[in-house]
């Protein structure tokens, strides 16, 4: 039985179709089938079906933390590892150093990558108590406004009040995405192996408007005020959202299997990923 891996690809950036032609090449001649589920099959290879899927045994991304984010809906979907390749771009889901196609390659082969778990957030839209929505997501979920005008949010945890914001929008994060969207708008850094959600409300008209690390265990319900807001998985899965409906956000029980050719620690990751100043350290 042949072992079969899945190509995820950005097909504008060259150097991730070339990469990704020459290791394909290497794993065709080990035995590999190959599928991607990409409509612009730039590899000339199998398009991914049911039957492929259910054999994959990983998901291979070529491109920004963008492309990875679609990767990791295949991963999920199998509970197969995601191996990210640095193109150059330092990312905070691929590798931090630009491993060698040949390193790429015998790391698949020889199933030699390294894989940590990264917590995924699931939500649900209940409108009038029917759940009409729901979905997951691996940086954040958010709810903003849709349109010109700040949207009025009623934002609980654990069934507990804890306040109105008329807001840009609020971010749910994980770990993970604590360096994506939720960076930029404010937020702490998490280390991945911490188990929370960074809660934050965007641009809020309120003198308590702070990043809030919030457990993992906990529910949270955002009621939608105003006329209408957007909900927002990953940026990849979005819902209309109107007045009166509450949008449910927990810890979901599943994860994506992240993997690495090479042990980093998220430490320097950060380093690389921002150019920080640390010149002149005397460790090893």
């Amino acid at each position: 039985m042949s072992r079969h891996a899945i190509f995820v690809i950005n097909p504008s950036r060259a150097e991730a179709v070339a990469a990704a032609k020459e290791i394909s090449q290497i794993l065709l001649k080990e035995g590999f089938t190959l599928s991607t589920p990409s409509d612009v099959n730039v590899l000339g290879i199998s398009q991914m079906s049911p039957d492929l899927l259910e054999s994959a045994e990983v998901v291979v991304v070529l491109g920004g933390d963008g492309t990875i984010l679609r990767g990791a809906e295949i991963a999920r979907a199998q509970n197969i590892p995601i191996l990210g390749i640095n193109l150059g771009h330092v990312g905070f889901l691929a590798e931090v150093e630009k491993p060698t196609l040949a390193e790429i390659a015998a790391s698949i082969v020889a199933k030699g990558f390294v894989t940590e778990n990264r917590m995924v957030l699931k939500y649900s839209v209940v409108r009038n108590g029917a759940v009409i929505s729901a979905g997951w997501a691996l940086n954040e979920v958010t709810v903003e406004r849709d349109g010109t005008t700040m949207v009025e949010l009623f934002v609980q945890i654990d069934n507990r009040p804890l306040s109105r914001w008329g807001c840009d929008g609020l971010i749910c994060s994980t770990p993970t995405g604590s360096t994506a969207y939720a960076f930029s708008a404010g937020g702490p850094v998490l280390w991945p192996e911490i188990d929370a959600l960074v809660l934050l409300p965007i641009s809020a008209h309120a003198l308590f408007a702070r990043p809030m690390v919030v457990s993992p265990t906990s529910e949270i319900v955002v009621e939608i005020e105003s006329s209408d807001a957007l909900l927002s998985g990953d940026s990849l899965r979005k819902f209309a959202l109107k007045a009166g409906d509450q949008v449910h956000i927990t810890k979901d029980p599943s994860v994506i299997k992240l993997s690495h050719i090479k042990p980093t620690l998220f430490t320097d990751r950060l380093v690389a990923k921002f150019k920080l100043p640390v010149e002149g350290w005397r460790g090893e």
